[in-house]
């Protein structure tokens, strides 16, 4: 291997100026994030151009179990890339080569598991998800390809960007996974629609199996052909169960994957409310998840972009640099999210009929989406305080925000909002959420570089 000290990447971590480096690593990784949404914006989009609510539920139903893999993704994603990057501010490469080791396998064969087992228990897990008479079969097809073929590669492929970006590499985690998301929008309409192979939902269950496994190609090469200069390691002879490894990769990852997990149980909870009003409304709700993800994943593309410089210079006790770059990084956030919110709040109607102009679904869509807008100029400050609690190893607070998120605060409200205002309720119990958490994430993140400061101050006194 080359002698990382010379490296352009670490020059970053240590010299850049901020803006120029949470840029540097944020911006490919925001945009990797907004192809990623209209990867996930084109099923529906294509299937909504089918204007069959039963094919665009199909695609909503799935949503849970599609979102669970981000459960292994951010066990093994985060976990590793965290402990990588701390690793690598230690100057440790050894820690390096085999947290990613252990990542990428562990990744591996929880993605055989997952598979299997929604396989095997496929009539269960669809009356969990709320499929009934009318939408079981479609979702079926939707997730023969994208759960039962696709979950190993989907997995894969998110892990493997979250571990070259932890080494700075954000570009070409980027361009990974842009790679299959792409792909993907160009097969959707080949796919789907009806002058190309007329499968339906499950086409785009097709396309997206196809467009993980390109993903994945690309990072598999990248690796190779990079092997000598690349920190990213998944020989098997680096693959070991050593305690400080396994406790450094799932002390953050195990509270990140908790808090997927809590997002699953939220997200069937939200269809299974809205499955009773037929399938117009769980198609609506759908289109407006989808939407609503734009902002939200800029919001993760800067929380995840930041957290290979957070993480590097707080192991290299840099502590001033690394709250400069999440201060910066909270400053350009908010303003987006909110210029965002506005933007759908207003012109809420316009953007649900762009993916179905359906009456019905336009009419559900519209309240749905300006009930999500008024979370969104909190939901920023949640992430970012989430992303610095990973990237510190401090897997405990990111636990607890995930329980005060889900359990403490969004699934209780659902229950008490669809009681009182039914349905149309339902899309403020996020805003109810959002709005306490942000409050919490300020008061939080200011306690740990207070904290982090009398530390810094101590050292240089001794």
């Amino acid at each position: 291997m080359t002698n990382i000290k010379t490296d352009k990447r670490t020059k970053l971590f240590e010299s850049v100026p901020i803006p120029r480096a949470v840029v540097a690593l944020c911006v490919p990784t925001i945009i990797s994030s907004l192809v990623m949404v209209l990867y996930n914006l084109a099923d529906t989009y294509f299937v909504g151009i089918l204007n069959d609510p039963v094919q665009n539920a199909a695609v909503t139903l799935a949503g849970p179990v599609l979102l669970a893999f981000n459960a292994v993704n951010n066990l093994f994603g985060v976990g590793s890339s965290s402990m990588m990057s701390r690793a690598l501010g230690r100057k440790d490469y050894d820690t390096v080569h085999r947290s990613s080791a252990f990542g990428f396998y562990c990744a591996l064969f929880c993605g055989i598991v997952f598979s299997t087992a929604c396989t095997i228990g496929k009539t269960p897990l669809l009356a969990i998800l709320g499929a009934d008479e009318v939408t079981t079969q479609a979702t079926s097809d939707y997730m023969l390809w994208t759960v039962s073929c696709g979950a190993v590669p989907a997995i894969l492929n998110v892990v493997l960007a979250y571990m070259v970006r932890a080494e700075g590499a954000a570009l070409h985690a980027s361009i990974g996974t842009m790679s299959g998301c792409l792909l993907n929008i160009v097969l959707d309409p080949i796919f789907i629609l009806p002058w190309g192979l007329d499968m339906g939902s499950a086409g785009a269950g097709l396309a997206t199996f196809i467009s993980n496994c390109v993903a994945c190609a690309y990072f598999f090469v990248l690796i190779y052909v990079r092997r000598n200069t690349t920190c990213v390691c998944i020989r098997p002879d680096k693959f070991c169960l050593r305690k400080a490894i396994v406790l450094g990769v799932c002390g953050v990852g195990i509270p990140a994957s908790i808090q997927n997990l809590l997002n699953v149980t939220g997200m069937t909870i939200l269809n299974n409310f809205t499955s009773v009003f037929g399938a117009d409304a769980v198609a609506a709700m759908g289109i407006t998840q989808k939407i609503y993800m734009v902002p939200m994943y800029v919001c993760m593309g800067v929380s995840q972009g930041i957290m290979p410089l957070v993480s590097y210079n707080y192991a290299s006790g840099n502590q001033r640099r690394m709250k400069s770059a999440v201060v910066f990084a909270g400053e350009i956030s908010v303003g987006f999210i909110t210029a965002a919110a506005v933007f759908f709040f207003v012109d809420a109607d316009g953007v649900v009929k762009f993916f179905m102009n359906n009456p019905a679904i336009i009419a559900y869509g519209v309240r749905f989406m300006r009930g999500f807008c008024l979370g969104l100029p909190f939901l920023c400050m949640d992430f970012l305080a989430v992303g610095v609690f990973q990237a510190l190893g401090y897997g405990k607070n990111a636990l607890v925000f995930a329980i005060m998120r889900k359990i403490v605060l969004e699934i209780p409200a659902l229950y008490l909002l669809n009681d009182i205002f039914p349905l149309y309720g339902l899309a403020y119990a996020q805003f109810v959420a959002e709005f306490v958490l942000a409050i919490a994430a300020v008061a939080e993140l200011f306690v740990i570089f207070r904290r982090l400061g009398r530390k810094t101050e101590y050292i240089e006194d001794v």
